[in-house]
């Protein structure tokens, strides 16, 4: 890849996306193949004045052995100096950094059971300190090319080919051409979408409603309120402004949990815990999964949307529009960090405590009880068609088409 556009990258990571501050402590957690990238990020984050850099790393090959070798039992258990390292985490409030590159189905063939019981194990040790940090701190998500994802998105091209184009798109999805001054790029890319989000706040939608010609016939209540979001966020504690996930091209809201109904038609694949998981669809009945079957994956599905109760309820709505530049690229990353950002999608899960004015001085019961579904998943699936209608609805029944073809309305 070119290492100038390698470096730009990350400064765009730790000055925008994490905006990571004077005297913050940072977590950054890579893949070992990307030890280049990692350092150079590291190096970012000392330049900004980082109080210490702490590195976590991950080896796909080795997860994969875990699940195939050890018991479940192990697996599943989180020992006492993993609790301890999460209670320093709620200490420390440190900004968080995800550089993802793993092989979309690196866990293939592992039984689908035994990786929603581990899951459901860790959980529920962690998650209490996951909520307890929600807001008070800077996180970010972007991704960096390897040979085994790069060969899933350009099958036909030999390792070395598939990563330098895999880069190329990155960049490019990231906005970043060597060209000109990304940071610049993405304050008018943050404002641009802020105000979609305003203009989605002023019409005060009570329900929105989906219809395309591939079966989606769907419609969901949103809570009375609650705000549209975009690409930035703040972190109520410092004040600091940072973008969470790069690329980003969606407004988002969660909506009021168990109240829902219909078909959604997934349009890409889905890349969960290791396994993808594709030609799927979901028929949601009273606010909660009633059925979903799958062409590939359709038992990971399942046990998906059974990890907890609130599985199988929604958490976000995000509206992206089919002539996004990543969408315009034509390519399937089976990534959802960008396959999310090529078109509309829904997420089965936890809710967003931030849609939600003045959250900060509330607690995570009240939040909930004001509609904000909670569970140990988040998971984001694609439902854009390129006929896809949203029709916006306010307490009064006036209608307002949000989204036509595909596109904004």
């Amino acid at each position: 890849m070119d290492k100038k556009l390698l470096s730009e990258y990350a400064k765009l990571m730790v000055k925008v996306g994490a905006n990571v501050q004077p005297g913050q402590k940072v977590r950054l957690y890579a893949e070992v193949d990307q030890h280049e990238l990692a350092t150079l990020v590291a190096k970012e984050c000392y330049a900004a004045k980082a109080a210490y850099v702490e590195m976590f790393w991950s080896c796909g090959e080795i997860e994969r052995l875990h699940y195939e070798n050890a018991s479940v039992e192990t697996l599943g258990t989180v020992l006492p100096w993993e609790e301890e390292r999460q209670k320093q985490m709620v200490k420390d409030l440190p900004v968080r950094i995800f550089i993802e590159s793993a092989d979309p189905d690196e866990l293939s063939g592992i039984p689908a059971d035994i990786i929603s019981t581990v899951g459901q194990m860790r959980s529920k040790v962690l998650k209490k300190y996951r909520d307890e940090i929600d807001g008070k701190h800077q996180w970010l998500i972007v991704a960096a090319a390897s040979p085994k994802w790069a060969l899933k998105v350009f099958p036909g091209c030999d390792a070395d080919t598939a990563v330098e184009k895999l880069w190329d798109a990155i960049f490019s999805c990231v906005y970043i051409d060597g060209k000109h001054n990304a940071e610049e790029v993405w304050a008018k890319h943050t404002d641009d979408m802020k105000k979609r989000a305003d203009w989605l706040n002023s019409q005060q939608f009570a329900k929105l409603r989906y219809k395309s010609s591939n079966g989606t016939d769907f419609s969901v209540e949103l809570i009375p309120g609650a705000k549209w979001c975009s690409a930035a966020d703040t972190n109520r504690i410092n004040g600091a402004s940072y973008v969470p996930n790069m690329p980003t091209e969606e407004v988002f809201i969660s909506p009021m949990k168990g109240r829902c109904e219909g078909t959604l038609i997934a349009t890409k694949p889905l890349s969960w815990s290791g396994q993808l998981i594709d030609g799927f669809s979901v028929e949601f009945k009273n606010g909660k999964v009633h059925s979903c079957h799958a062409k590939q994956g359709e038992e990971m599905l399942k046990k998906m949307f059974a990890m907890d109760e609130g599985a199988s309820m929604l958490g976000e709505v995000a509206l992206v529009p089919k002539d996004s530049p990543i969408n315009k690229s034509g390519l399937l990353f089976m990534n959802t960090l960008f396959d999310e950002n090529a078109c509309c999608h829904i997420a089965a899960g936890e809710g967003f405590l931030e849609v939600i004015d003045g959250f900060e001085n509330k607690t995570l019961d009240e939040i909930h009880a004001m509609g904000i579904n909670d569970s140990i998943i988040h998971v984001d699936f694609m439902i854009g068609s390129d006929d896809l209608d949203i029709t916006g609805i306010r307490p009064d029944g006036t209608e307002v088409p949000v989204f036509k073809n595909g596109t904004w309305a």
